[in-house]
């Protein structure tokens, strides 16, 4: 069965992510950059991603969509870099990782982006509660921790880390040092780099 991971992505996407990670695993793969509009809404592209969204993967004839499961099946997929976690780390890698997917990016989208902050009584009916909340939250455990398990750099660092460094880029996510610091700390790595300049590359071209 064919090992080469093929990754669907546009360059100004949240498909960065998949990139950065597979340039962790150091996985072989092949990369398809798909135009919004235009074939991220083909017959073809929906067969693998209903959504017409990327980024996607599709490795040994499975599809894995949605940038947080990438970071986290190949971590799986190819354990020889390291990134899957530790017995003792599951419990923090699942959990931040699966914050950043859920209420840091919900209350982003409808805080900053759209502009929604829900009253105190909607507040109980939304998952991240506040955008204060979340940001409180995730600062506190960042402040305690030099990565989201503690000392290692693990995949959760690379989704965790992309959403703060965008947030942090773009104006959506506070300039506490904890955020700071951290972002540096992930972004300071060859992978990061090597992926970064393939993106921007495609950028360049487009």
């Amino acid at each position: 069965m064919q090992d080469t991971v093929i990754l669907y992505t546009n360059p100004q996407s949240r498909g960065r992510i998949a990139r950065w990670m597979l340039e962790e695993v150091g996985a072989p793969y092949d990369t398809e950059v798909l135009e919004y509009n235009g074939s991220m809404k083909s017959p073809a592209y929906l067969k693998i991603n209903p959504m017409g969204k990327v980024p996607a993967i599709v490795h040994r004839d499975q599809v894995v969509t949605e940038g947080a499961a990438i970071c986290a099946y190949l971590a799986e997929a190819f354990p020889q870099a390291g990134l899957a976690p530790l017995p003792e780390e599951r419990a923090s890698y699942y959990r931040w990782m699966f914050f950043a997917a859920g209420p840091l990016e919900a209350t982003i989208t409808d805080f900053k982006i759209f502009g929604l902050e829900p009253d105190a009584e909607k507040q109980r009916m939304v998952g991240y509660g506040s955008y204060a909340a979340v940001l409180d939250n995730l600062s506190t455990w960042l402040g305690d921790h030099t990565y989201v398990t503690s000392e290692r750099f693990t995949a959760a660092d690379v989704y965790v880390g992309a959403q703060i460094n965008w947030g942090l880029q773009f104006g959506t996510i506070e300039k506490r040092a904890e955020f700071t610091d951290y972002a540096q700390r992930v972004t300071n790595r060859d992978a990061y780099h090597r992926a970064m300049e393939k993106d921007d590359a495609l950028v360049e071209k487009a």
